[in-house]
């Protein structure tokens, strides 16, 4: 029996390259992929937004910045 199943798995051809395709779980996995990334960039953006709003508020142990009179450039607070 053994051998049987030894001559099957040997017997048994190579498919070729155009036969071989992902199939529609393959496409679906890769679109859960793509979702995956764009989620976890938003919330890295959401993340990295509330630590600036958090060091601009001086929770870190920097001096509180005032954005209300900001001009666009940064003045030079020490001194």
């Amino acid at each position: 029996m053994l051998h049987q199943l030894i001559v099957l798995a040997a017997d048994d051809p190579t498919p070729s390259d155009n036969d071989v395709v992902a199939g529609p779980l393959g496409f679906a996995i890769w679109i859960f992929m793509i979702l995956a990334v764009v989620v976890l960039a938003f919330s890295l953006v959401k993340q990295l937004r509330k630590a600036q709003a958090a060091k601009d508020a001086g929770l870190y142990g920097d001096q509180p910045v005032d954005r209300s009179a900001d001009d666009g450039t940064k003045a030079d607070t020490q001194g």
